[in-house]
């Protein structure tokens, strides 16, 4: 599956409607697994839409994916969690929903829970893990950098602040 782009999965937005990562061809991702009552959510954001906000019209985006399997720090619901990023982190980047990821490939389809390590990782996070080696997410706010065509290019740890990420992300634009 490494060999394999991000855009062959099926997402739901958090209003449960369907989005292609396909859709995303030409763009750089940077995909997150995302936490609301998390010790690094107040720096994490701040960050991300600093630099959503800097780069988005180069052709950035951010996809956040709410993670409730580390100490249970996202309880709510799709709608609470977008009212909580959009209204105190004015956040403008998507906030995707936390139930379920679709994937899909030569016609396969699955429905997982969105978890991101164990037998019930969601296949995009088993993609991600895979891409770079494997190893098991250790916390909320991991960071994987993707090139325009889909491709895994680099993995960064929680408490790896956003903005120290930024000659990455120019990089790839």
């Amino acid at each position: 599956m490494a060999s394999q782009s991000v855009h062959y999965f099926i997402v739901k937005d958090g209003r449960g409607n369907d989005v292609k990562l396909g859709d995303y061809k030409g763009k750089v991702l940077l995909i997150v697994n995302v936490a609301s009552q998390c010790g690094l959510t107040n720096s994490n954001y701040t960050e991300l839409n600093q630099l959503y906000d800097k780069y988005k019209q180069k052709g950035l985006e951010i996809l956040a994916f709410p993670c409730n399997q580390f100490g249970a720090q996202e309880p709510g619901s799709n709608e609470e969690i977008a009212n909580f990023v959009c209204t105190r982190f004015k956040a403008e980047f998507p906030i995707f929903d936390k139930a379920r990821i679709l994937w899909y490939l030569i016609r396969i389809l699955l429905c997982l829970q969105v978890d991101v390590n164990g037998e019930n990782a969601a296949p995009l996070y088993k993609f991600l893990k895979s891409s770079k080696g494997g190893d098991n997410i250790r916390w909320n706010f991991s960071k994987f950098l993707v090139d325009r065509e889909g491709h895994v290019v680099h993995s960064y740890e929680p408490t790896t602040s956003p903005l120290s990420i930024e000659k990455d992300i120019k990089n790839l634009l």
